[in-house]
């Protein structure tokens, strides 16, 4: 490891030798403090979303107005949920379909594009999406549906290395953007419909050489690799057997399918994983680890530190995807997450140990609480979906109504914290599920779920709230309810404002004191996308992609009627305030 760290270190003195903004791992650890640049998925490596500039703020907000937007162009639309990344006077955004454009950021004129091949037969789950790309060095860093690592040169758009990470016939894909973390490219996969296994792995960014690889479902075994390549066993994951009986952790899931975040305070990056495979958890008795988690990895080894399960024995597929944001705490350095199951944790960052736990939806029916000394929910055994090996013919088990749905009360969209007034921003929803069981059996790139669902809302005014809760005493301080499910992430900023964009298309700025709207613009599509911002020649630009699209139109049931006349698209809009720049 030492030997790889010290290759990369003089690969990066090389490519830094001939371009002279290139990005090094000091500046991605500066990326939250950094306020004219925008280096990482979820500006800064913790996840935090926010901003310390204050040239757009609650006195100056309503003067905010387009300043460019950039068209992805063609027909290949679907959702657009891509987070910008903004360096050196460039915008590298990705797009559906596995594409990335570079954009000059302060003219919209479009430098390169790069789109990648796919094959026929990849599986998405949940739509052609694209969360983002990494920068370090002189390289932009994106995973594709089928599965690979492209990594391009900046200037040019030219393909420097490419990596196949896993068969996408399998039912792997990657949506998520990648994470530097020390150094290092930390990735990790989509695809736990379809019975894969869910892993990180780190890589040299400059040439995608593998540095180590740590399995997310217990059982299976980790590996590191020398600076020759050759493959190191690096010890199982767990025990096996211990928390899933039988075969079912060999496709057991647990997809890391939202990429992760990095405290390099701790030391420590932190990959939520997703539902175990498959949905059906009476063929799969026990906690199932490390499924429906937050696991802590350190980032020079590879090994799990501590991990935190959100959800044992899921059976709602409420996954344990979402993001886990360090921030301080009376002293101390925490995460929060706000997971899908409806209850939003706060967790000691260092050591995995339960804070609090409290609902941030209005319903949750599958358990009455989480019991902080135990760290375990509080199940409610009759909101579980019945044995179909129990119910009629043995075709369903007995159908149950829960809330959560299995869309989550919150899903892929990113939430914010703000350092100015301690709180979290959160994209909810307020929807439930009728859900059963069904007998199923693993087959190599088919659906693994073993379960049917309809999805209906809870309220006849509202489905999305952007919620702001207050992670030391789990009050709600405020909501902004919204007709359509949210589907888009947040940003907070010391201007006193939160962004966030609604399927309808509104980009809106909120006092993020009150939660009173201060400004909106129409984008002309859903926005199912994180907003962000930062400061050039200076003047503050705030920037978001508009496409509607996602898992919501796919598998929303009745929730997706309420939304079906919304339009596709595919844009990027940039605004600043009026008479600036």
């Amino acid at each position: 490891m030492k030997t790889n760290l010290l290759c990369m270190a003089a690969a990066l003195a090389a490519v830094c030798a001939a371009h002279g903004a290139d990005v090094t791992t000091a500046m991605i650890d500066a990326d939250a403090r950094n306020e004219k640049d925008v280096l990482s998925f979820g500006m800064g490596t913790n996840g935090q979303r926010y901003s310390k500039l204050t040239q757009i703020n609650t006195g100056t907000v309503a003067r905010l107005v387009p300043a460019w937007s950039f068209s992805f162009g063609g027909e290949k639309q679907r959702g657009q949920e891509s987070q910008p990344l903004i360096h050196d006077g460039k915008m590298f955004v990705t797009a559906s379909y596995s594409r990335i454009f570079a954009v000059d950021a302060r003219t919209g004129a479009k430098l390169w594009k790069y789109e990648h091949r796919l094959p026929d037969g990849i599986m998405p789950c949940c739509d052609v999406v694209n969360r983002g790309a990494a920068l370090y060095g002189n390289l932009v860093i994106f995973g594709t549906l089928d599965a690979q690592l492209v990594a391009l040169d900046q200037n040019t758009g030219k393909v420097v290395w490419k990596e196949k990470v896993d068969d996408y016939a399998a039912g792997y894909s990657m949506t998520s953007a990648p994470l530097v973390a020390n150094g290092m490219l930390l990735t990790g996969v989509s695809g736990g419909e379809f019975g894969v296994v869910g892993r990180v792995e780190a890589r040299n960014p400059l040439t995608g050489e593998l540095l180590w690889v740590r399995p997310t479902v217990e059982g299976h075994m980790g590996y590191r690799y020398d600076k020759d390549g050759n493959e190191i066993a690096a010890g199982v994951s767990g025990t096996v057997n211990k928390t899933w009986p039988g075969e079912l952790w060999k496709t057991g899931g647990a997809a890391t399918w939202m990429g992760g975040t990095y405290d390099a305070g701790t030391g420590l990056a932190y990959f939520g994983t997703g539902n175990p495979a498959p949905w059906n958890s009476h063929l799969r008795p026990g906690d199932n680890l490390y499924s429906s988690s937050t696991v802590a990895l350190d980032v020079k080894t590879g090994q799990i530190k501590w991990a935190y399960q959100n959800t044992p024995n899921d059976s709602w597929d409420f996954d344990g995807a979402n993001e886990f944001v360090t921030f301080d705490l009376n002293g101390k350095r925490y995460g929060g997450k706000a997971d899908r199951n409806g209850f939003f944790y706060v967790i000691d960052a260092g050591s995995g140990k339960l804070q609090n736990a409290f609902p941030f939806v209005r319903k949750i029916t599958w358990a009455s609480g989480i019991d902080l000394k135990t760290g375990r929910p509080n199940f409610i055994p009759a909101n579980r979906p019945g044995d179909p090996t129990k119910g009629e013919e043995g075709k369903k088990g007995k159908t149950v109504f829960s809330a959560p749905a299995f869309l989550g009360a919150k899903n892929q969209m990113p939430m914010a914290y703000s350092q100015q007034t301690g709180l979290f921003y959160i994209p909810a929803n307020e929807w439930g599920m009728e859900i059963w069981n069904e007998p199923i059996s693993y087959k190599k790139g088919g659906a693994f779920l073993g379960a049917g669902f309809t999805i209906r809302p809870l309220f006849d005014d509202y489905i999305g709230a952007l919620r702001a809760v207050d992670p030391k005493t789990g009050k709600i301080v405020w909501e902004a309810k919204n007709t359509a499910p949210l589907w888009g992430g947040a940003m907070a900023t010391a201007g006193g404002l939160v962004f966030y964009g609604t399927p309808e298309g509104y980009l809106k700025a909120l006092d993020a004191k009150t939660g009173k709207e201060l400004w909106k613009f129409q984008t002309g599509s859903g926005v199912v996308a994180p907003p962000v911002t930062w400061e050039e020649g200076g003047t503050q630009y705030v920037a978001v992609v508009s496409g509607w699209g996602g898992a919501v139109p796919l598998w929303g049931g009745e929730v997706a009627k309420k939304v079906n006349f919304l339009e596709q698209g595919g844009s990027v809009w940039v605004f600043k305030l009026a008479g600036k720049g």
